[in-house]
């Protein structure tokens, strides 16, 4: 949790300058989407604390397991994502993106297998 700790304020360091520099009327339009309406502070809040927890879990799971897990769950994120986006919103999917889905859902039982047989 210590590297959460040193890292984060060295984000903020770097990001906000560069933020700025790249999106120059952000600040003016967040000032004004903010007085049309107040909830636009509360998503922006929430966005916020959403990333820190995300950072987060990311860190307690690389830190209970291993950085190939983390990477692991990662993959099965993408192809579930991917799985809800083509049911849910009906996108096309080519016949190799679902070969690609299908070997990455593959890759993730294996490996809970192996790391089943492993304990």
């Amino acid at each position: 949790m210590n590297l959460l700790m040193y890292m984060a304020p060295i984000s903020v360091i770097c990001f906000i300058p560069a933020s700025l520099f790249i999106e120059k009327d952000v600040v003016r339009i967040a000032v004004a989407l903010a007085r049309e309406d107040i909830r636009v502070l509360w998503y922006l809040l929430f966005n916020s604390a959403a990333a820190y927890l995300a950072n987060l879990s990311n860190f307690l799971v690389t830190r209970h397991t291993s950085a190939l897990t983390l990477q692991v769950l990662g993959n099965a994120k993408g192809a579930v994502a991917a799985a809800v986006s083509i049911f849910l919103f009906k996108n096309p999917v080519s016949m190799t993106g679902i070969l690609g889905y299908c070997l990455t859902i593959l890759g993730v039982v294996l490996y809970s297998e192996a790391k089943k047989r492993a304990r």
